[in-house]
Order: C-alpha cells, then structure tokens, then sequence
C-alpha cells in the first residue's frame, strides 16, 4: 500500500508555541517511516506558515491524506485549525470544530460537564471589562463563594500557562492582572489544600476507552509550567495508587468528560482528589502534551499501546471519522 503524506501541523500563534514544538518533533520522529509520509507543516508565531498548502486543488487533489494537528491552545486547539480543515475537507486526528472550541474555553467546558452530572469544585468566570468596572464586587463575590486559597486561570489556555494560587487578596489581584494578559476571560476555582493531581488518558470515537490512571507529585506547589516542562524533580506515578472502586469511577468520569463535549480521537481529562478521597473534575485538553515523556502517550504505553501504535491508532480514528462525516447529506434534493 502506498504510505500515507501525514501532514503535521505545529507551532502556532499561542503561548503555548513552544510547548507545541516539542510535542510536534516527538510525533514526527516516531510516525513509522513504513507507513507514512511525514509533511511538516509549521505556523510561526506572527502567524505565517512554512510547508505546503493545506487547501484541495479544484479537482479535489491535495498533497496530504490527513493532517495532525499538534497545536496547543488558541488557534490550534480551539477550533480554528479544526475549522479549517473541515472547508478543506481533510481528515484530522483529534476533536472536531464544537468540541475543541467547548473544551479549550474552561468556563463553557465546566457548564457542559455540571449538565452532565460530573462532580466539580466551586468555581466563578468573569471577563476583563467587568473586572475593570466591578473588582471590588467581583473580589467580595469570590471570596464568599470560594474563598482563599484559589486558583486563577485564563479560560482560553492550556499547559498551565498564566495560571497563579491565589492564597489572599493580594495575591488575587495579581494573578487576575496576570491571567488577563493571556485572555479576556478568567476561570477562578476552589483550591484544594493537599489535594492530589490524577490523570487519565481517553482514546477513541464513537466508543471511547479510559487508559490506565497517573498520579502526579509536582516540583512546586501545584503542577505549574515550569514543573511540567523544565523541572525534572516532578514526578509521574503510574499506574496512580487508588483503591479499585476510586480508579473505576474517575475511568468513568474521564469517558464521560469526553462525551460530554462531544470529543473525538484523544483527550486527557485531569481530576482532582481532596484529603476525603472526593473526586472532581478539573478539565479535558483535546490536545495534550504529546511528548515521549507527556502523561497522555505515557498511560497509553502503560496500559499496552506503544507510543508508535498510539500514532497509529489517532490516524486511523481521524479516517474512519472522515469517512462517517462523508457519507452525510449535503444537499436536500
């Protein structure tokens, strides 16, 4: 059989730019020579792209057979890209346009979870204006509604970029200030003390499955950037210490997540567990880190994919949802 042109695209207008091309060189490197073509495919962070056009010829002819994405956060794991790759009518691994777009923005994905009846911690979202125009009235809602200590996060960001504990009111309005210079828009959420961080990586369409769980012990004192990309002292614990019946239900809950937003190909939904062993919701990322070292490739090796095959089986999962999505009516005669 003739090998797949897989264009990979990386890079990107996010802060999460970096992040992406680490992800990306790691995907390149071990798609099988065998079975693919490897198109890299790079956006730089002015916005400007180096590779081939991802766009079909009149005739529908294009130089690739599915495109993988490995962009993180806004322009890459929003919808956009996804978007775009609909009006080019390419397959692509991972989410589609709603799903990427429900899950990137924190405070549209917390409402689709709440109406799933998945458990999550007390949280509040305001946008810039409003924190211009009513910060005292914002800071003394917060505060009675979730109280100190709090985490503060931009809604529309991943790989805890821009993201700050807040311990007093102090430090509230500095880790406001700093989320609204990556978003318009802030997630704040109940802070756990001595809460533990559990991972689980979801694969699949139609019939999604829950990998193996990971526990994650931070260098700092939670799972910021720097801990998870340049601190060698955090560490990941698989397959994570949980009771049976524990592990059961936050698989459950992962599956959920991912149906609840209607995702497609990979997700890793994060958890949280306080001292009572209560489980909660954090967030899904439609696109996680995907490096060799990344918890999403790591849980699958450890429950029997190999980060090669795990390639392999997004590929096929973006085809087959292609295909599904060609068979729908276009037109009404």
């Amino acid at each position: 059989m003739p090998k797949l042109r897989v264009g990979v695209v990386y890079g990107g207008r996010s802060g999460e730019h970096e992040v992406s091309l680490i992800s990306a060189q790691s995907v390149m490197k071990a798609l099988d020579p065998d079975k693919y073509t490897v198109v890299p495919i790079k956006i730089n962070r002015d916005g400007s792209w180096e590779g081939p056009s991802i766009q079909a010829d009149p005739a529908g002819n294009s130089d690739l057979d599915v495109v993988f994405p490995v962009l993180h956060g806004p322009y890459g794991e929003d919808g956009t890209i996804q978007g775009l790759l609909e009006l080019a009518n390419l397959p692509y691994v991972g989410a589609g346009v709603a799903a990427s777009a429900a899950s990137m923005d924190k405070a549209f994905m917390r409402r689709l979870f709440a109406q799933a009846g998945l458990p999550l911690l007390p949280w509040d979202t305001f946008l810039h204006h409003e924190w211009q125009e009513q910060k005292p009235e914002i800071n003394a809602r917060l505060e009675a509604k979730l109280g100190f200590p709090m985490f503060v996060k931009p809604a529309n960001l991943g790989s805890s970029v821009g993201i700050s504990k807040a311990k007093d009111p102090r430090e509230l309005d500095e880790a406001v200030e700093l989320a609204l210079a990556y978003d318009r828009k802030v997630v704040v959420e109940q802070g756990l003390v001595g809460a533990r961080e559990v991972e689980c990586s979801v694969l699949g369409h139609n019939r999604p499955q829950a990998s193996v769980l990971g526990e994650i012990v931070p260098a700092h004192e939670f799972y910021d950037y720097e801990a998870k990309y340049h601190n060698e002292d955090s560490r990941l614990i698989i397959p994570a210490p949980l009771e049976p019946e524990q592990a059961a239900a936050i698989q459950d809950y992962a599956v959920r997540a991912f149906q609840a937003v209607d995702c497609s190909g990979m997700g890793r939904v994060d958890f949280f567990l306080n001292q009572q062993g209560e489980i909660f919701v954090n967030e899904i990322n439609t696109i996680p880190g995907f490096t060799q070292i990344s918890m999403y490739p790591k849980l699958w090796e450890h429950s029997g994919l190999s980060y090669p095959r795990l390639l392999d089986r997004l590929i096929e999962i973006a085809l087959e949802k292609h295909q599904e999505r060609q068979m729908l009516r276009t037109s009404i005669s």
